[in-house]
């Protein structure tokens, strides 16, 4: 008994020892195939790592070939854009006499305005620059350009009591951004409705507000028009959608290159959307009076017949002091101003007799294409006149 029992427990020490020696051997593979598993997944990181990198140069590569070609391709149809508006001004000119001419010629230039406005667009998203004038202009000038570049135009009423002018340089770019607002408020706007513009003088500079009668826009389109108003990195074309929705985008990269701000997102008074643009005091001047224009000796010149625009019931505003930029300061007084409207059919002339409906259509249209003029006196503008 006493040998069996010692054979058992020599057997169970080397069984025992055996197992040990195994469960040694297991643990190290095991440790190694944990060390081996690290490489490959650092292997793998730099393999990912590198995917990317060269996938995002891919990408960029393929972003500024195409951004290369649309530049390009917006740059030959900018040129030629502004050729046609120089011959239409001509015949503007040549035939401002003949009511039926100048409607039909003030419908092609108001879509080569349109078309202009998209091109300068996306030539901006491709890294283009838009023309710059030699001379400010008033902020209402500014919303009357804004407004003559849009399809649904006479749905806008621009209204506005500050006297102050935008800088040469930022007259362009305030213009193209508010006619993107425009445009967009009348497109998610039912047809019909009023889109308006108000602008006010507040302690930091202008602002430009729209308000339309549309839906309004849920959190996700909130979102995403807030991170294209105020990009952190260049904006990419291949992403805005198909079709494109280059508005936002285009507003977005203005605003960055020449210094004033764009929100949307606020809910309108009519329960649509408000978009603002606020301009700083940097990029204002004193409003300028224009010059008289000349007459002719011999030739007396008849008024014609004006219309007036409804403006909101507001009191007028009066001078409270300066900013430090030597802009006024204004203060909006209580009370209500009324603005008589004028019958469609008959104006009535300063000797009491009444005007033809066809002579006030077309005292409208040469009104409307006095305030698109103002996006045409423009030079090429480039990084180096910044």
């Amino acid at each position: 008994m006493l040998a069996a029992a010692v054979i058992a427990v020599l057997r169970a020490r080397r069984t025992n020892q055996a197992l040990r020696r195994k469960k040694n051997d297991l643990e190290a593979g095991l440790t190694a195939a944990r060390g081996e598993a690290g490489h490959l997944h650092a292997h793998i990181a730099t393999l990912s790592a590198q995917h990317d990198h060269d996938l995002a140069g891919v990408r960029a590569d393929a972003e500024a070939a195409t951004k290369a070609v649309l530049k390009s391709a917006m740059g030959t149809l900018q040129s030629l854009a502004e050729e046609q508006q120089v011959l239409l001004d001509g015949l503007l000119k040549k035939y401002g006499d003949d009511t039926g001419v100048l409607a039909d010629l003030m419908s092609v230039d108001h879509t080569g305005s349109q078309f202009g406005r998209r091109a300068k667009g996306i030539s901006v998203l491709c890294g283009g620059w838009l023309g710059r004038r030699d001379s400010a202009a008033s902020v209402y000038d500014v919303a009357r350009s804004a407004q003559g570049r849009i399809k649904d135009f006479s749905r806008v009423g621009v209204h506005s009591q500050v006297s102050i002018s935008i800088a040469n340089k930022a007259v362009e770019p305030v213009a193209v951004v508010l006619a993107e607002l425009l445009d967009n408020a009348t497109n998610y706007s039912a047809p019909g409705t009023p889109v308006e513009v108000n602008i006010q003088a507040v302690p930091t500079g202008v602002c430009f507000i729209v308000d339309d009668a549309g839906l309004g826009m849920d959190q996700e389109t909130k979102d995403r028009a807030a991170a294209l108003l105020s990009p952190d990195r260049p904006v990419d074309i291949t992403a805005l959608g198909d079709p494109p929705r280059f508005g936002f985008a285009v507003c977005g990269m203005l605003a960055a290159r020449y210094g004033f701000a764009v929100s949307v997102g606020s809910v309108s008074p009519y329960g649509g959307v408000r978009a603002v643009i606020r301009v700083p005091e940097d990029l204002l001047t004193p409003d300028v009076p224009q010059p008289e224009p000349v007459q002719e000796p011999g030739i007396e010149e008849t008024p014609a017949p004006q219309r007036l625009a409804p403006v909101p019931v507001v009191g007028p505003s009066h001078v409270v002091g300066t900013t430090q930029g030597g802009l006024p300061k204004r203060r909006r007084r209580k009370g209500p101003v009324s603005v008589a409207a004028v019958p469609d059919a008959v104006a009535p002339a300063q000797d009491g007799t009444s005007v033809p409906a066809s002579e006030v259509t077309a005292s409208r249209i040469g009104a409307f294409a006095r305030g698109t003029l103002l996006g045409r006196d423009n030079t090429t503008e480039g990084p180096q006149n910044q």
